[in-house]
């Protein structure tokens, strides 16, 4: 694998919701029984927000450019699992998170890409911040209720 090949450690985590907290996750292909939010590894030259809407678009189908997709101000550090760190230069160990929230008006059926996603549910927050397999992704959906309250998703 060539160094223009390799993931930048830097990614995007964008929590999809509604309004009243039902949260979107997906269950990855390549970890069946891990759910998770939308995420995805920054390509070169992007800006995290590009980044998001990418993720989004390529892992749903949904447009976020028409949406309410907010950067939280969150950035989360932690250690890659082993399992996926080949996917990283050699030495990279750590990778930092970017969080995002997207509100969307009710649930929809999105489009999952195949190679990324084995399937789809909506569940009310503190059901979802119990299914995801991430911690800094349990995280950030157990902040949506103080998020509501304030600024928006």
């Amino acid at each position: 694998m060539n160094a223009r090949a390799y993931k930048i450690p830097v990614s995007v985590l964008v929590v999809i919701h509604t309004a009243d907290l039902r949260v979107l996750l997906l269950e990855r292909a390549d970890a069946p029984g891990y759910w998770q939010s939308v995420t995805g590894s920054q390509d070169t030259g992007e800006t995290l927000m590009q980044t998001a809407r990418r993720e989004v678009r390529e892992e749903t189908g949904l447009d976020a450019g028409d949406q309410d997709l907010r950067d939280w101000g969150i950035r989360n550090r932690y250690e890659i699992f082993e399992r996926w760190r080949h996917r990283y230069a050699p030495g990279v160990t750590h990778n930092t998170e970017h969080v995002f929230g997207l509100c969307l008006p009710d649930t929809v059926t999105v489009t999952l890409s195949p190679r990324e996603h084995l399937a789809q549910v909506w569940l009310p927050w503190q059901e979802a911040a119990e299914r995801c397999f991430s911690w800094s992704n349990a995280a950030a959906i157990r902040l949506l209720p103080l998020r509501r309250t304030s600024a928006g998703g």
